[in-house]
């Protein structure tokens, strides 16, 4: 088994948000930019995330990522498995025809099937909670970005009063006076 960058970069943004999530939505531009991770290539793969429940999205301004239940209960192997990575050491990718069509499987198989086994046993016992805590516990700050609103939270001292003629007619009778 070897493992792409798909899901090396799905398991990195996951961290990334789960890290942040506590401020509310996370944007995709923003991890891109601190995991130097191509933003087409995150919207494709959140794209997957989300259709797997790991995560949430929320649209508009403030809008962004979020995760779509506890870090704890999102295991290692739920973030590769639902970015279609593959788990697979065998050479027939579990199909058991490792020698061809009709010549069945190679004295190798169950080695590599019990590896396959044993990856996913051990991806599965990994929490994104602990990989959180792994970074926080190694000193990663966490910069407190400001929540951005689209509405202001000041308010306007006082209303702008119009004095030109609101239409054709009242323009029309403020020159015949």
């Amino acid at each position: 088994m070897r493992l792409t960058t798909k899901g090396r970069f799905a398991v990195t943004a996951m961290i990334d948000l789960a890290l942040r999530s506590n401020n509310g939505p996370v944007a995709l531009a923003a991890i891109s930019q601190r995991q130097q991770i191509s933003l087409s290539y995150l919207e494709q793969l959140f794209g997957k995330l989300r259709r797997h429940e790991l995560v949430e999205s929320t649209r508009g301004p403030g809008g962004g990522y979020s995760l779509g239940r506890k870090a704890e209960e999102i295991s290692v192997a739920d973030i590769i498995v639902a970015v279609d990575e593959p788990i697979d050491a065998t050479g027939c990718a579990g199909k058991e025809n490792c020698m061809g069509e009709d010549a069945g499987r190679c004295m190798t198989h169950e080695l590599w099937a019990n590896l396959n086994a044993k990856m996913i046993e051990y991806l599965d016992s990994i929490s994104l909670r602990k990989l959180v805590d792994d970074q926080l516990d190694k000193g990663l700050s966490i910069e407190e970005a400001p929540i951005k609103r689209a509405i202001s939270t000041v308010p306007v001292v006082k209303p702008i009063k119009v004095t030109a003629p609101n239409s054709v007619f009242a323009l029309g009778n403020a020159f015949s006076k």
